[in-house]
């Protein structure tokens, strides 16, 4: 039988464009030095056989009988939450996150729940010997869950081993990067091999309707290594993010076909492993800096979950020709806006002062219903002066300086008073949904200008005290 003719391609490793020649630069994502040689089978028929034809299969009407799509809990109440209430039987879901992040802790603590509850689950390193898996699990008090191992990077291999005996109901593929497959002639980690071994191992969990978990590698920018059309491929893309500073790590769902894309998942790396976070409002405002200028609590809303967070704020004088605009943790375009609207209607004047804004405890806000909280960070920053600390913040502002109403006030506000604050400055428009909580005392702002009148105020009741108080001391 003759042998399938190869031809000579050039694969860009960072978005997998196919180009016939080699070049520096590639055409389609601009990115420099990316384009690799690989060898490839070309296409169409060179073997001689003719092709085979195709099998008729039957078609179903769209009308029928809907049924939800069969889950198993992993036994992890913030891994289930993010995808959705447990895996979907046959489906693949792709995990990245920054290294040493704990990808393959999380993953190993979930195979460990699940074969504990009398699920085969299986996990398999193409990074790390057996010896080093199991010490991982020996550290982390796991080393008598039944859970099985092994170290492979073929995936024809890794298939016929999955296929023999009891369909497992997990396998862990960790990492996607180091598998490869006979089907190409490529290097492992390519994006020709990447594609192919992602392709088979889709195929394969289809067939048995085992939930299979690909670990992915991530660029220098935080994207998943490898070609964009394996996140197109599998069923869910999950974003492990966190900051190596900080003990909290997030879990998000960048995509989901069996589930919901924005409830996220809060976890503790501590010595024994990763821990779930219940309430990470809580959580987040253990370390709270009360009585300080420049910081105020955001009352925001992830997916269905309420969580609080503090916003911390400094403006200081500048000696640079343009001051420095530095964000953590949330859209710097954001903070570009809210600094022109408070120097547009309120007067308040940015220009030579340098702006640092930072969320507290490494989360990242998306939602622009932070705008309020933020703005009242800086406003007490450049003024000197504290906010309540038994106060939360929310709402969103407009380039006309209005304050607009954000969606599930009854839920920030629920859990405000869950945890003690006593007080919300939140939208006018608002005031009618917030009403359902008695607990929490309202104030109410329309305009941008109201809230730094209001702080205005209390700066003047700050320093008519303090003149009161040098008044009455006798004389020396």
């Amino acid at each position: 039988m003759a042998r399938p003719r190869r031809t000579i391609t050039f694969v860009c490793q960072n978005c997998g464009a196919v180009t016939g020649r080699w070049q520096g630069k590639c055409e389609a994502c601009g990115e420099w030095n990316t384009i690799v040689e690989e060898n490839a089978a070309a296409p169409g028929p060179v073997t001689g056989r003719l092709p085979r034809k195709g099998r008729v299969f039957a078609l179903e009407p769209l009308a029928g009988k809907a049924r939800d799509a069969p889950r198993l809990t992993s036994g992890m109440i913030e891994l289930d939450r993010v995808i959705g209430g447990g895996f979907v039987r046959g489906s693949v879901l792709l995990v990245g996150g920054d290294p040493g992040i704990g990808k393959s802790t999380l993953l190993i603590q979930a195979a460990a729940v699940m074969a504990t509850k009398g699920h085969r689950a299986i996990y398999i390193s193409g990074e790390e010997a057996v010896a080093q898996v199991r010490l991982r699990a020996d550290r982390l008090g796991l080393a008598q869950a039944p859970v099985e191992l092994a170290a492979e990077t073929s995936v024809e291999d890794i298939v016929a081993s999955l296929a023999e005996g009891k369909t497992p109901q997990l396998v862990i593929i960790d990492s996607i990067q180091t598998m490869w497959t006979d089907a190409v002639d490529a290097a492992p980690g390519t994006v020709t091999q990447v594609r192919s071994a992602a392709q088979a191992l889709i195929r394969f969990a289809k067939r048995s309707s085992a939930a299979v978990f690909l670990v992915g590698h991530v660029t220098k920018d935080g994207q998943i290594a490898g070609p964009r059309v394996v996140e197109h491929m599998v069923d869910a893309v999950l974003s492990f993010e966190g900051d190596g500073s900080h003990q909290f790590r997030i879990l998000r769902a960048v995509k989901n076909r069996f589930g919901p894309t924005d409830e996220i998942g809060v976890f503790e790396m501590t010595g024994a492993g990763l821990r779930e976070v219940r309430n990470p409002s809580e959580l987040f405002l253990s370390e709270r800096d009360l009585g300080r200028p420049g910081t105020a609590v955001f009352a925001g809303i992830e997916g269905t979950r309420p969580l609080l967070v503090e916003i911390q704020a400094l403006v200081a004088p500048s000696s640079l020709g343009t001051p420095r605009r530095a964000v953590v943790g949330w859209d710097p375009n954001r903070l570009s806006m809210l600094l022109a609207v408070l120097e547009a209607h309120c007067g308040v004047r940015f220009g030579s002062q340098d702006v640092y804004l930072n969320v507290a405890g490494g989360l990242r806000i998306h939602e622009p219903a932070a705008d309020l909280a933020a703005a009242a960070a800086l406003i007490s920053s450049l003024a000197g002066v504290p906010l309540p600390t038994d106060a939360v913040y929310f709402g969103e502002i407009s380039l006309s300086g209005a304050v607009r109403p954000v969606v599930q006030t009854a839920a920030r506000l629920k859990e405000a008073a869950k945890l003690g604050f006593a007080r919300a400055i939140i939208p006018e428009a608002a005031r009618g949904e917030a009403a359902a909580e008695p607990a929490i005392l309202l104030g109410t702002v329309g305009e941008l200008c109201s809230l730094v009148a209001a702080i205005g105020a209390e700066i003047r009741g700050v320093h008519s005290v303090e003149s009161g108080a040098r008044r009455q001391e006798p004389a020396a």
